[in-house]
């Protein structure tokens, strides 16, 4: 049944209603599933002793394909004016894409309590939006950014050449192997961690390149209560194959388990409505813009295979948006931790 489905979505033939009901459904099944292995109350410390034996990241090279094979010119399409590819903040019906990637913006600095001057480090920069926040709104700054994308490196130095920002140094690594001698004062990770697996070596990764009373800002997505890996065997499982091999489900509350170099100091949470919001906007842009999106999607996968990623990436963002509004937005969400170096 699965793979008849799947064929008839791959002919980008499926209506979006009936899409949505069967992401309703799948997740309802999820739910059911994590709320069934949490029945055992060792699950979740079992689990997160079994994280602490992995690498910190692992298929790095599939993960970087799926999202950064597709083209700049896509991404320029889809997502808002900054690019910030992660969750925005919609304060009212009338906020738009733009302003609310600037309203996250500006909740990530003051929440990180950033102060003009520092040493900062963007760990899993993206395409730059937050490292080019803090360059126009804090000149006195020192910015690393840290990708493993050489398309994002490349986007981030050529806007910050037209800018003329001389305070941003771009670096391409994988996180398993990247190290630094420099020492920073911040450290803000947005939507990286759920593409980590070994919390324990990231959070010790992440301390030894603080200064004495650093601070380490995670914006990451999770739910309220489970923890579970994306898998990606079986046709239901489509999106863990071309979205997020070797990604990771977090709970609100899992890096409160990986305390030992950085002690928690506070939390946000933020309705997963808002990201709901979010990737309806890019799906309304992808679908406004899809004549021009079309030629980069057959640059990415080819001629035989890009009406098939037309429709996984429309489905790529319904499933999110069904994800993060399911129970209005307070079973799957956005959650803002913030840790000081011990």
């Amino acid at each position: 049944m699965m793979n008849t489905a799947n064929a008839v979505l791959e002919r980008n033939a499926v209506p979006d209603w009936i899409l949505r009901a069967g992401i309703r459904r799948l997740l309802g099944q999820r739910l059911e599933m994590e709320k069934e292995r949490s029945r055992n109350p060792e699950y979740k410390w079992s689990f997160m002793e079994e994280l602490r034996k992995l690498d910190i990241a692992v298929q790095m090279d599939s993960a970087n394909e799926q999202h950064y094979q597709v083209p700049t010119e896509f991404y320029l399409l889809v997502l808002g004016p900054c690019l910030k590819y992660s969750s925005c903040y919609f304060p009212n019906a009338s906020t738009t894409l733009e302003e609310a990637e600037e309203e996250m913006l500006l909740k990530t600095v003051q929440r990180g309590d950033l102060k003009d001057g520092m040493d900062v480090l963007d760990l899993g920069c993206g395409w730059g939006s937050l490292t080019l926040y803090i360059a126009k709104n804090y000149p006195k700054c020192k910015i690393t950014s840290v990708s493993n994308s050489w398309t994002q490196k490349k986007h981030i130095d050529s806007i910050c050449n037209e800018r003329n920002y001389k305070n941003v140094r771009v670096e391409t690594a994988d996180v398993n192997s990247w190290t630094t001698k420099s020492r920073f004062d911040r450290v803000f990770s947005i939507e990286m961690f759920e593409h980590m697996k070994n919390y324990e070596k990231l959070m010790q990764k992440v301390a030894s390149c603080l200064k004495t009373n650093g601070k380490l800002f995670v914006h990451y997505f999770c739910h309220r209560e489970y923890i579970y890996h994306f898998e990606s065997d079986g046709p239901s499982n489509w999106m863990g194959k071309y979205f997020f091999s070797g990604g990771t489900m977090p709970s609100d509350d899992t890096l409160l388990y990986f305390q030992k170099h950085l002690a928690h100091e506070n939390t946000w949470k933020v309705n997963g409505n808002h990201y709901s919001k979010t990737l309806e906007a890019w799906l309304q842009l992808m679908d406004t813009n899809i004549d021009q999106i079309r030629p980069t999607l057959v640059t990415a996968y080819g001629q035989d295979s890009a009406v098939k990623f037309e429709a996984y990436w429309r489905t790529f963002f319904m499933a999110c948006s069904e994800l993060f509004k399911y129970n209005d937005g307070f079973e799957w969400y956005v959650v803002h931790h913030v840790f000081v170096k011990r």
